[in-house]
């Protein structure tokens, strides 16, 4: 069974960058869209970003002009480049497919912007 592991968060100060990765067990990317999800706690997740397989993205508006998601689909890797971070992007981070599918909830990676 496929499974995304979600890798590249941490502590960060506001303003500055972080680069996240979702690495598949398998091929899924060139077949699915993909997208990153965060949540808050007592909040609902949210999409923050999506790729499709023709490599078209879209962005919540939040993050709009800050954020980018890529697809390695040699490497079964999708990324998500974060600059000009905010406390109000401190969120657990999560890849799945677009939509989202139950069974590819995976860990995530807490990213947290602070000083």
């Amino acid at each position: 069974q496929v499974q995304l592991v979600a890798s590249g968060g941490g502590l960060v100060q506001p303003g500055g960058s972080l680069r996240l990765s979702c690495a598949a067990s398998g091929s899924i990317f060139s077949i699915f869209a993909m997208a990153w999800y965060r949540q808050v706690p007592g909040k609902q997740r949210e999409l923050v970003a999506g790729i499709t397989t023709g490599d078209s993205t879209n962005y919540a508006d939040s993050v709009q002009g800050r954020f980018t998601i890529s697809r390695d689909s040699a490497k079964n890797t999708v990324y998500l480049q974060m600059n000009s971070l905010k406390a109000e992007d401190t969120a657990v981070y999560y890849c799945n497919t677009a939509p989202p599918a139950s069974r590819y909830w995976g860990q995530g990676t807490q990213v947290t912007v602070s000083s």
